[in-house]
């Protein structure tokens, strides 16, 4: 677990579970369909979750938000709405003076992708002329990250689009 900005922690499982899991003042974005996402909306790993269901993608347990994401070779399958609602949420919990982690299992991929995307979009920490840019220096606040393909793409697609919004506030 290593603090990429103040309060704001990118980590893996273990972490979670060793660590966070019993302090009630944290705000979690657990950024992985297995376990949580399965267990906050009744499903099995192996199942899915109706195409209609209200929690298909993020679903909210007080100070905890789990994503229906996995590390996916194709950036299609990153569903934006749950990356956009990781950020807002990590965010409000900042603002409210909340430490907040944000994992994944192995804390290299989807939790590693949101750290970066978080301090891009609303921080001065990263450079915003390019993801490479941004990764390079991002490295050097969280040597473990290391997107999957599906994530690399999903930042490359979606990079202007959110450091416009660090340019807006």
């Amino acid at each position: 677990m290593i603090e990429i900005y103040p309060n704001l922690y990118v980590g893996t499982q273990e972490d979670y579970e060793v660590t966070v899991e019993t302090h009630e003042t944290w705000c979690v974005v657990h950024a992985c369909r297995s376990p949580y996402h399965c267990l906050a909306v009744t499903y099995s790993p192996v199942g899915t979750v109706p195409e209609d269901h209200p929690e298909r993608l993020v679903a909210r347990r007080g100070n905890r938000l789990m994503l229906n994401l996995v590390d996916s070779r194709n950036p299609a399958d990153v569903p934006k709405e749950a990356i956009d609602a990781a950020l807002s949420f990590i965010g409000r919990c900042l603002a409210a003076g909340r430490p907040v982690l944000v994992h994944c299992g192995f804390g290299v991929s989807r939790s590693a992708s949101i750290g970066l995307l978080y301090l891009a979009a609303y921080t001065d920490v990263l450079p915003t002329e390019s993801l490479a840019a941004a990764e390079e220096a991002y490295r050097r606040i969280y040597p473990p990250y290391r997107p999957g393909r599906g994530f690399r793409g999903f930042m490359e697609a979606h990079w202007e689009e959110y450091t416009k919004k660090r340019v807006a506030a």
